[in-house]
């Protein structure tokens, strides 16, 4: 069963909890990642959330997003889920926002309360994805993502709506 780092208001880790016990209505601050993943012509892994997933389920978000394991490395786990949820190995991650926090809460009252650090990488090649993670996927051309986030925020995960300016800003988009 794997567990997610429980953090102090100012970063510090504080505890673990099964992943499964975290995400409630009364969820704690916890480390999480997200991960844009583009290809080598510069268009940008797309996911939908499967139906299944307990937050945001068939909601269109970045690439992928998970948990480090207590006492794993950052880009250790980004590598990890990587392969665990889409089937692909990465190359060139970086971590391009370190210090990106949100908290939101899906239509089901569920919360998500984390501090997420933003990865990007590259692949060469097409996902496999685990339908249980991913209900469907595209690449897409960046500006056409912004044009769709701007006018349609509702679709897309709110990390996602978050992240995207943020991501303009340092260049990476």
């Amino acid at each position: 069963m794997d567990h997610v780092t429980l953090l102090a208001e100012d970063g510090t880790a504080i505890g673990t909890l099964p992943k499964s016990e975290v995400h409630t209505s009364d969820t704690p601050l916890h480390l999480a990642f997200s991960c844009y993943i583009f290809d080598a012509r510069g268009r940008l892994l797309l996911t939908r959330r499967s139906l299944a997933k307990r937050t945001w389920p068939g909601v269109w978000t970045n690439s992928f997003c998970g948990h480090p394991r207590p006492d794993e490395k950052m880009g250790d786990a980004v590598r990890r889920r990587g392969l665990d949820e889409l089937g692909i190995r990465l190359s060139g991650v970086r971590l391009v926002l370190p210090d990106y926090r949100y908290r939101a809460i899906d239509a089901s009252g569920i919360v998500e309360n984390e501090i997420c650090p933003v990865h990007v990488a590259m692949i060469d090649g097409e996902p496999a994805a685990d339908p249980d993670e991913v209900s469907e996927w595209m690449w897409v051309e960046v500006p056409a993502l912004i044009e769709a986030v701007t006018h349609a925020p509702f679709v897309f995960s709110p990390w996602l709506v978050e992240q995207l300016p943020l991501l303009r800003q340092v260049g990476e988009v």
